[in-house]
């Protein structure tokens, strides 16, 4: 039998502390300071618990700045804008610090698992919850009216084992894509050294006067006429996660939404890069012609100025520490003109071109592992819905 409560009577909930810049980069403390990013880093490769961290804060400085301590094993999560919509969970695995763009939940009720209530806070569909409002957000007094079904503790000891088993290998399979991007960055290195400190000496030349740099555009959602029934492609930052990108991920907008907006369409070989929030300075190589919201900026006229997509997109990936490097570790965002005076190296094209035929082949081991982990996924969302509704 499930008993029904909610989750502010048997969880405790953590608000996250305003990150100050001073530890931006700072690798000693006590403490992990964990940003948006961080928890999209961790689950984008496979990890449950919060282990990969940029950040770290004194227990002394923690109190100075009024940080709020979270404790070990509590779920964490992104509460606003684009970052909310990656719908990326994870756990502490230690006591931390989390960014005021965070919250976290952790029960307090004996009957209540730890994994169980994980991959319950994992299905739950936190944009439905969220403030309707130009940047949607989560707030705590919503989460605390939310109810949940907790069935036996042996009922939800089985259910964590299989879906830890799906999940299991879920990680396994996104660890091998991971560890076939790092192949293709290694490579890329070897060739042509490392971005941020054009270490084998290329002249350099500034995005701005080699190529096209666009930001797309949002058609009026007060418009229905703009989105009912689209056939365009039309995409957010979200899909911008360092990856080659084949398709839509589910919306369109029309043809007079598309007249009526600043949206612009980016063909194939367009690299992108992500303007703001969790994925601020990640970038997706299109492989499609679509549109994008005002969040994403496309590199366009890449072959015409001497260059491959694949360079230019490994290439953009290793300057990301210059977008991190923005403001002062709160609310981050680049612009057209930041982008436009970043510099890119001249480098022979058949030098370019050897490169993107190594990459071609890993992709071709990036296909099959991806197809695995497809199928399993498939698998985990099927078993996440049976439990959860």
């Amino acid at each position: 039998m499930k008993m029904r409560v909610k989750l502010g009577d048997v969880c405790n909930f953590y608000a996250g502390t305003g990150f100050p810049v001073a530890y931006q980069g700072k690798d000693s403390g006590e403490l992990p300071f964990y940003k948006v990013g961080d928890i999209a880093n961790n689950v984008s490769v496979g990890k449950t618990y919060l282990e990969l961290c940029n950040n770290y804060i004194s227990k002394e400085d923690a109190r100075a700045i009024k940080g709020v301590i979270v404790p070990k094993g509590t779920v964490v999560f992104a509460k606003i804008g684009e970052a909310l919509k990656l719908n990326r969970r994870a756990i502490t695995s230690c006591d931390c610090l989390i960014d005021n763009n965070a919250m976290g939940i952790a029960p307090i009720s004996d009957f209540l698992k730890e994994k169980y209530f994980f991959y319950y806070m994992k299905h739950l569909k936190m944009q439905e919850l969220a403030e309707s409002t130009t940047v949607p957000s989560v707030r705590k007094s919503k989460l605390e009216k939310t109810v949940i079904e907790v069935p036996s503790i042996l009922e939800q000891q089985r259910i964590e084992k299989e879906l830890d088993k799906i999940s299991d290998i879920v990680s396994m399979r996104k660890q091998q894509l991971q560890q076939l991007d790092e192949l293709v960055k290694a490579r890329f290195v070897e060739l042509f050294g490392d971005p941020m400190t054009n270490s084998k000496e290329y002249p350099l030349k500034k995005y701005g006067d080699l190529f096209e740099l666009n930001a797309g555009g949002t058609p009026s959602k007060q418009k229905p006429e703009y989105w009912d029934n689209g056939t365009i492609s039309w995409i957010g930052s979200n899909m911008c996660q360092n990856s080659v990108i084949y398709e839509n991920d589910g919306n369109y907008i029309t043809e007079e939404g598309f007249n009526h907006s600043s949206a612009r369409m980016f063909p194939v070989d367009t690299v992108l890069i992500a303007l703001v929030g969790a994925t601020i300075g990640k970038t997706a190589l299109l492989k499609f012609e679509t549109t994008t919201n005002q969040n994403v900026l496309g590199v366009r006229g890449i072959r015409e100025s001497g260059f491959t997509p694949e360079f230019v997109f490994y290439y953009t990936q290793g300057l990301y520490q210059k977008f991190l490097d923005i403001g002062d570790g709160g609310f981050a965002m680049a612009s057209k003109g930041f982008i436009s005076e970043l510099p890119i190296p001249i480098v022979d094209l058949s030098r370019q071109n050897e490169f993107a035929d190594f990459v071609e082949q890993v992709n071709k081991s990036k296909f099959v592992v991806q197809k695995a982990l497809n199928e399993a996924q498939t698998l985990f969302d099927s078993l996440m819905q049976e439990y959860f509704g």
